[in-house]
């Protein structure tokens, strides 16, 4: 399927943002692991949501409602033996081998193409350090293999910043005889902590920094104690960061606009992506700031900006990883030089993300030089259109259709349908801003 996006006079108006990917598949996954009901309202209606859903299912989770965002998950004894299918969601097959191993049931996991060419490795080693039979197929990838085996706590320092790589540990460790213990070097999205807490397991967290209060620098120590169950609650969703990062990034670069998202979560975990704007002198507001069970949330406001380069790495990558190819096109768009170091976990998504917008932004005429671990923009420079691949790519079929509105001719996004992985609707939304 293809999409073609025109150049936008302004954008003006309201967009409620989906719910977040990221904190739905743990209130759903964490439900299942719980004492009695978990009842989540606010579930977005992405496929990669679905997976995890079908695979609770197939689990034999009976999971009442969906199509309204609102479900009900009553506690029962899940099923030995089943063939789990997590489709494009790593999220899904991470999440689900640490409670599968905690669990200690005999499944595989599987998932398409793409997901076949993501690492699991990454998760096979800690639960294999943990006690878990677990192995992985070809190069370390899909399909898993779990049996039933007792778990231990371990003391682990995390290789890479991957919030779905901790979580998986920390799901397993919720079953494991003691205390299980991680080091990051550089924080991850903590929405797993968050939500464990608030469904009543002991686990705590500290920065290790020389500046109190600074939350998005130095390590962070994360200890579990193990042979505990969440118990079930009433959990809202947030609106998702990383879609309303498309919108951001709209109203800031195309001129005359004004666009606000309501009830958006702001998790400091994940708001890397609005550091990098303000830093780049985009003007974003956040009204009705509250707190929901531990998640802030918030409306966001974005007016048309003009924006400079600015150099992004270290500590900030792993708040803004997701929202990497679309801040590539706002740096397009900026006055002097934007550089992006210390990303390669770009390339391990859904598709290579760092070689795909260079090559699609390139072609679009924007000065912009791929690194082994990152990617150098020269700005601002005007957009033509043309074609573009989003390589069945979610984020890059979005972010191209965010070039497209600033574009001087029509974009067209090759496999633009791959949007329904996290936000069926953006295109629809899209195009009642530019009303």
């Amino acid at each position: 399927m293809e999409e073609r996006v025109e150049r936008a006079g302004k954008l003006r108006g309201t967009v409620t943002m989906p719910g977040d990917k990221s904190i739905a598949h743990r209130a759903l996954i964490f439900g299942a692991m719980a004492r009695g009901t978990q009842t989540i309202s606010g579930l977005p209606p992405s496929q990669d949501v679905k997976s995890t859903i079908s695979c609770l299912r197939c689990l034999g989770y009976d999971i009442e409602g969906e199509i309204s965002g609102l479900v009900h998950l009553p506690e029962r004894e899940p099923n030995s033996g089943a063939l789990l299918d997590a489709g494009n969601s790593g999220t899904t097959a991470r999440l689900l081998a640490g409670m599968i191993s905690g669990l200690g049931l005999t499944c595989t996991i599987d998932g398409d193409a793409s997901l076949r060419r993501r690492p699991m490795g990454r998760i096979v080693d800690p639960l294999q350090l943990m006690g878990a039979r677990i192995s992985s197929g070809a190069d370390g990838c899909l399909p898993l293999q779990i049996q039933e085996a007792p778990l231990r706590g371990i003391t682990y320092t995390m290789p890479v910043a991957s919030a779905q790589v901790k979580s998986a540990i920390l799901i397993a460790g919720t079953y494991a005889e003691g205390v299980t213990e991680i080091t990051e070097t550089k924080p991850s999205r903590n929405h797993t902590e968050v939500i464990l807490r608030a469904m009543g397991i002991p686990i705590e967290w500290h920065h290790e920094t020389a500046e109190p209060g600074d939350r998005t620098r130095g390590n962070v120590i994360i200890k579990l104690s193990g042979n505990e169950r969440p118990t079930g609650i009433e959990l809202a969703v947030p609106g998702d960061i990383s879609s309303a990062a498309f919108f951001l990034t709209a109203g800031a670069i195309v001129q005359d606009s004004e666009i606000r998202l309501p009830k958006t979560g702001v998790n400091p975990s994940r708001t890397g992506l609005l550091d990098a704007l303000k830093l780049m002198g985009a003007r974003i507001e956040l009204d009705n700031l509250i707190d929901i069970g531990g998640e802030p949330i918030a409306d966001l406001v974005i007016q048309s900006s003009k924006l400079s380069g600015i150099t992004i790495k270290g500590a900030m990558i792993p708040r803004l990883i997701d929202e990497l190819p679309i801040l590539a096109v706002a740096a397009s768009q900026a006055e002097g030089t934007t550089v992006v170091e210390d990303a390669e976990e770009l390339r391990y998504k859904e598709s290579d993300r760092i070689a795909i917008i260079v090559d699609n932004l390139k072609r679009l005429g924007a000065d912009i030089t791929e690194t082994a671990d990152g990617f150098i923009i020269n700005g601002p420079t005007p957009l033509t259109g043309g074609d573009v691949s989003s390589a069945g790519d979610h984020r890059i079929a979005m972010a191209m259709a965010v070039a497209g509105l600033v574009a001087s001719d029509d974009v067209v996004i090759e496999q633009s349908d791959s949007v329904a992985v996290s936000y069926p609707g953006f295109f629809d939304d899209l195009r009642m801003l530019t009303l």
